[in-house]
């Protein structure tokens, strides 16, 4: 088997949490490098990876003729330059969500990775979250009927603001961009892209200029799908709501994989990874062969694995990659044209903007 040197640069919440820790669990690869200049997360870094070198300069990476694939965990608007570098010094390259803050960006990046023939992808780590495994083998299996409404939530409760650039004002940060691009890309995964877009943008918390709350509905011939985010939900709105014309599912909670990585648990240090507990399993009521039922529907098991896994068989030649970037820019565009639909109060028809 072929080991794939690897390397993140930014060793923030993204890179800490999200990317180093899962990369590391796999033998598929060898987290050979990570970038930061901050001298805290340099001795945490040698901490947990004995193995892997801690650069202050990204060039070291870039020149690296041994890494096959960077990673690109740094704030959004470094987001576009730093892929552009990495593509250019022929690496293979993934970046953290959002892909760029432009559809324009995204374009030039899919480009670029075209003509130097290298993998690219955008880290949608979500669509192994195992809510969202339990909610798309719900739907596949039709016992809900036809799907006339979707609602999908990510709130949170905090009416103070941290110190950092994702609750700012400045291009790219926001809850849109934040949490925007999780729940669209999970919508889309499910249903395909939409013909048309109605989004409500507001700041609710007055320490902060930026946006904290968003309503999307995309809209489809026979669906309503709604994706809501929230940062003043004090108590806790269901995260999946699916309606059917045989039945209904509830489902509360979130994915345990995020608070486990936070806390330093990985799938080489805990057992039943992805788990979740059966107090935070959804709800069905619906009709089986004329029977009305009334139940709890175990949760799929969660593995952000899986995501690195689908890279990794991409740079081998083994499978097709599960993220493409042509589908990480249709999410951005979404989040352009909600901005437009925010801004002229109206429905934005899409079609002819995808990829």
């Amino acid at each position: 088997m072929k080991t794939i040197n690897a390397a993140v640069i930014g060793y923030g919440l993204a890179g800490r949490a999200f990317h180093a820790p899962i990369i590391n669990c796999l033998e598929e690869f060898h987290l050979k490098a990570i970038y930061t200049k901050n001298k805290e997360s340099g001795e945490e870094i040698r901490r947990r990876y004995a193995n892997t070198a801690v650069v202050t300069d990204v060039k070291d990476i870039f020149q690296d003729e041994s890494i096959e694939l960077v990673v690109i965990a740094t704030p959004n608007q470094f987001h576009f330059p730093l892929a552009a570098e990495a593509i250019a010094a022929n690496k293979n390259v993934v970046v953290d969500k959002p892909f760029t803050i432009t559809s324009q960006d995204a374009d030039q990046l899919i480009n670029l990775a075209q003509q130097k023939k290298t993998v690219l992808s955008v880290y949608q780590n979500r669509r192994w979250d195992s809510d969202f495994l339990t909610v798309k083998k719900l739907i596949e299996s039709g016992l809900l009927g036809n799907l006339v409404e979707f609602e999908s939530h990510f709130d949170r409760f905090r009416n103070t603001t941290k110190n950092n650039w994702r609750e700012e004002s400045g291009p790219g940060c926001g809850m849109l961009y934040d949490l925007g691009p999780h729940l669209i890309d999970q919508a889309v995964n499910l249903f395909g892209l939409p013909h048309a877009l109605t989004a409500d943008l507001r700041n609710q918390r007055e320490c902060k200029q930026t946006i904290d709350n968003f309503e999307l509905i995309l809209h489809y011939p026979k669906l309503k799908v709604t994706l809501k985010s929230g940062m003043l939900v004090k108590i806790p709105t269901p995260r999946f709501t699916l309606l059917g014309d045989l039945g209904s599912f509830v489902k509360y909670g979130l994915d345990v994989q995020e608070d486990d990585l936070v806390n330093e648990f990985t799938p080489l240090n805990k057992d039943d990874w992805g788990k979740e507990p059966d107090s935070i399993y959804g709800r069905i009521a619906t009709e089986i062969g004329g029977l009305n039922v009334d139940g709890i529907v175990e949760s799929e098991r969660g593995d952000y694995r899986q995501y690195y896994l689908s890279v990794y068989k991409a740079l081998v030649g083994e499978a097709p990659l599960a993220v493409t970037p042509q589908q990480a820019r249709n999410t951005i565009k979404l989040i352009e044209e909600a901005i437009v639909s925010n801004e002229t109060k109206r429905t934005i028809d899409l079609n002819g903007m995808f990829l």
